[in-house]
């Protein structure tokens, strides 16, 4: 039954939009990574995301990626974004195994808050992004 499904809080994971140079096209983009910050490796990784914007009933496609093995301290670049997308909600569900236990969470980057003022520096990536909630 759902009630007996125990799915822990998820420490030491987050999902960070960063802003980089593209050296083959010679212009910005902006990539999401995930990174695993915590002292074990997460397997089976599995990003669901979207866009939407609920007040004008606009949404994205649904993007999916599976990650088989993120080692510990490291990260992975999920995919690229497009500017046009940050005045929509963006969100990336994502679930993985830690050992036998199952870990579940949803990021959210809220509408206009991907921006050039809000970007800080990820000691993870040696990059500056943004983190989700």
């Amino acid at each position: 039954m759902k009630k007996d499904i125990q799915i822990p809080e998820v420490e030491n994971v987050f999902m960070a939009v960063v802003k980089e140079y593209n050296e083959e096209f010679q212009c910005d983009d902006w990539n999401v990574y995930l990174v695993n910050d915590g002292d074990k490796a997460l397997e089976m990784a599995i990003i669901v995301s979207k866009g939407y914007d609920e007040d004008k009933l606009i949404e994205t496609s649904v993007m999916r990626k599976t990650i088989q093995e993120l080692p510990a301290n490291s990260f992975a670049k999920v995919e690229l974004v497009q500017e046009e997308l940050f005045k929509l909600t963006n969100f990336f569900n994502t679930s993985f195994f830690i050992g036998n236990t199952m870990y579940d969470k949803k990021y959210v980057f809220e509408k206009n808050t991907i921006k050039e003022g809000a970007l800080r520096r990820i000691k993870q990536l040696g990059k500056d992004g943004i983190v989700a909630k």
